[in-house]
């Protein structure tokens, strides 16, 4: 009969091609059992949204299959997402585990319509997910989402509806369709802080927050209250989109936030009578700006005319046309996402963290 060390050491092969180790070092085995020839143990994983779950289970069966004595393996696949470190004396959000600012340096790249998305693909994979709409001057999130519930008072705040599996808030439940904001940067920050403090989220693995244009107020407002996990730059891939979100990379890397990584919007088009594919805007502009910032592209989205109809109907495109090209970026994008989410809370176990002060 085979030994739990002996099962060990033959899962120490496997390796988790992003955070670098194998599965042993990595704490992921749990449950082992062993009963004659039959072994059983479980995976867990820091996220559900893992893109290689699949590869990891096939090698750690393949390896303990190896193991004289042994007639099967059983594998129960887990996820259970790590917080961020947080550091002390700074307020954070209780229950929330990580928190992504989805930040752009001009508008019209699509933000809003890829934070909703985004949110939706992450909550898909089984993770629970909210999404703050700090797009203070033009809400989108409730119409890409359908929302027209209002929110409800709660014990400690505000109980946030939610669209498809995604808790969600924004400043369009409370402004009139034909009012305009016009409002001075206090303001602005007393409304997120708002959001942030009287909230009653629960328990959330990842609690995407759709920013407004630029770096401004809302921007240092968030930066300054509470710990990001990291930011998600979108843009368009002409040169003219990309410079100006350098300077929303810029921006959090003087606030201390890591830029996870650029998501390239409207990248390419697709004829649907022909299928040659034409990039409208250029190409190459995020693989160009990924260089220089040093982080990777977390994915390519088509401009494409479904995810707009999809997004004036208010049903994300992963549900109108789950089987589609333009489906499968943003659920690309999501495991993506969630894979630099566990590096960066792996990493800063073993760094010290910087505390900000202004």
């Amino acid at each position: 009969m085979a030994t739990e060390q002996q099962v060990l050491d033959a899962l120490r092969s496997v390796q988790d091609p992003d955070l670098h180790r194998d599965i042993v070092s990595l704490g992921f085995i749990q449950d082992m059992k062993i009963v004659g020839g039959d072994v059983s143990f479980a995976i867990n994983l820091t996220t559900p949204a893992c893109p290689v779950k699949d590869q990891l289970k096939a090698q750690a069966e393949e390896a303990v299959k190896k193991i004289s004595g042994v007639k099967s393996v059983q594998i129960d696949m887990r996820a259970e997402v790590r917080s961020m470190a947080m550091p002390t004396g700074q307020f954070t959000i209780p229950g929330v585990k990580n928190i992504v600012p989805v930040g752009s340096g001009k508008g019209g790249v699509g933000k809003s319509t890829v934070a909703a998305n985004l949110a939706v693909a992450l909550a898909g994979t089984g993770a629970r997910v909210g999404l703050m709409d700090a797009d203070i001057y033009g809400p989108s999130i409730p119409t890409i989402l359908g929302i027209t519930e209002q929110p409800k008072p709660g014990q400690r705040g505000l109980i946030p509806p939610v669209a498809y599996g995604v808790k969600v808030i924004s400043a369009g439940f409370f402004i009139k369709p034909d009012q305009a904001v016009i409002w001075r940067g206090p303001m602005l920050s007393k409304l997120v802080d708002e959001f942030l403090r009287n909230v009653e989220w629960g328990e959330l693995d990842y609690l995407i927050i759709d920013l407004p244009p630029g770096t401004g107020d809302v921007q240092l407002t968030l930066c300054q209250r509470i710990p990001l996990t990291g930011a998600v730059i979108v843009s368009t891939p002409q040169d003219v989109a990309l410079n100006v979100a350098e300077k929303a990379h810029i921006m959090f890397q003087q606030l201390k936030c890591a830029t996870l990584g650029i998501i390239e919007n409207m990248s390419y088009y697709i004829c649907k009578h022909c299928g040659e594919r034409e990039e409208i805007f250029s190409s190459g502009g995020a693989e160009r700006a990924a260089a220089k910032w040093k982080v990777p592209v977390l994915g390519k989205i088509p401009l494409a005319k479904n995810i707009r109809e999809a997004s004036d109907n208010g049903r994300p495109i992963g549900l109108v046309e789950p089987g589609s090209p333009e489906a499968a970026a943003f659920a690309e994008i999501a495991r993506n996402l969630a894979a630099q989410i566990s590096i960066r809370n792996m990493q800063e176990q073993e760094e010290p963290l910087v505390k900000i002060t202004f």
